[in-house]
């Protein structure tokens, strides 16, 4: 199992570096399989389809929705057209709703769309940071924020945690390991500020910015771990898939980058701007 999970974790970073490099239609490529993924997991786990149900409309909707979606994301720059797909998305869960009633209730379609926003709207914010003015750098923020994050509270804890941050949902997980985690990647987001990027971006001085969002971005992470662990104790199961030797599924390795990227891009667009 350790063989396993350590392979698939190189094979992961190495995948990550080639396509953040890249950047472009890889990258959106490789975000479009992560979001289908991530959603297939997602409806699975909240019994929007039925243990070994084939595709139903409401995740077939969902689908195609996800792939409109990046479509716009990546081929037009409007805000407005996004949040338009969006709509249109839940406009169309609730056709399937209201031809097809009573085969779906309620509560399926509700948790149909919150599928569809959770994973892949949110996560293509990944791709709108790589976007973005000095997004070559900006987008490892969103993984310093969550994967060190995650590490440096996992270190903190077993060494000096003694609270416990959430003993019902998480008990492994302490309020040190929380401080560890947040003060980990500040200092790791603030020296990759200083060394790598200080002498590129010359209109400002974004050390002390990349602390800042670095340290944001890691409390925003652990609550995104969080609550995707949340989701899987409401319904009591233990890993969201299998696709990930040694760690489960899309959404077990990406839960907090999921988190992540969504607020790494607002505070970047806010103290950094659009260029």
């Amino acid at each position: 199992m350790f063989m396993a999970r350590l392979l698939s974790g190189v094979v992961l970073v190495v995948i990550a570096a080639v396509t953040l490099l890249t950047g472009g239609y890889l990258l959106a490529a490789v975000c479009l399989f992560i979001s289908l993924a991530a959603y297939g997991e997602l409806v699975k786990a909240c019994k929007i389809r039925a243990q070994g149900q084939g595709l139903n409309a409401l995740e077939s909707v969902g689908d195609l929705g996800i792939v409109c979606y990046y479509a716009v994301v990546v081929f037009t720059e409007s805000a407005q057209a996004q949040l338009f797909a969006i709509l249109f998305t839940m406009a169309a869960f609730m056709f399937v709703y209201v031809f097809a009633f009573p085969k779906y209730r309620a509560e399926q379609v509700m948790g149909a769309f919150f599928c569809f926003a959770y994973a892949p709207v949110m996560f293509a914010f990944l791709y709108l940071t790589r976007e973005l003015p000095y997004g070559a750098y900006l987008v490892w923020m969103i993984f310093i924020s969550s994967w060190i994050c995650d590490t440096c509270a996992y270190l903190t804890g077993i060494s000096i945690g003694k609270h416990k941050m959430t003993p019902k949902l998480s008990p492994k997980k302490s309020i040190e390991g929380a401080v560890g985690g947040v003060v980990g990647s500040a200092l790791v987001g603030g020296l990759y500020g200083y060394f790598l990027v200080e002498q590129v971006v010359e209109e400002q001085q974004v050390t002390w910015i990349f602390v800042l969002i670095s340290a944001v971005g890691a409390v925003i992470s652990q609550v995104g771990d969080l609550a995707a662990s949340a989701i899987k104790r409401n319904h009591e199961i233990k890993d969201y898939g299998h696709l990930i030797p040694g760690h489960g599924g899309i959404m077990d390795r990406f839960d907090s980058v999921i988190f992540t990227a969504p607020m790494i891009y607002a505070l970047a667009v806010l103290l950094m701007g659009r260029g």
